[in-house]
């Protein structure tokens, strides 16, 4: 393997931290949603530091499927702030422990 693309998983594994990170420590849900959006991207990052490694013909696998990723993540980001969006109508917060009441 090539040093740039071990430097290249050190930083998506950091960027995957500091998301993961993100998502635990915070109440917010506009930084939850931004934490796992920051994981995906850190992922999309690690398949493409490893399709450098590979061969030109089987290289394009490496970085076609980010772009998949990038859509579901986008589909997933638009759900996310819709559902957020008609809760926050309701309940006037966004912090997590509130919806912990939503039950029934």
């Amino acid at each position: 393997m090539e040093l740039q693309a071990v430097y290249i998983q050190f930083l998506a594994l950091f960027i995957f931290a500091v998301g993961i990170a993100v998502v635990l420590t915070r109440r917010n849900v506009f930084f939850v949603l931004m934490g796992v959006e920051l994981a995906l991207n850190a992922v999309n990052l690690s398949l493409i530091g490893f399709s450098k490694t590979l061969p030109a013909a089987m290289s394009i696998t490496g970085q076609v499927v980010p772009l998949f990723t990038i859509a579901v993540a986008a589909a997933e980001a638009c759900v996310g702030f819709a559902i957020l969006i008609l809760i926050y109508t309701n309940q006037e917060s966004v912090d997590v422990d509130n919806y912990s009441n939503m039950k029934g």
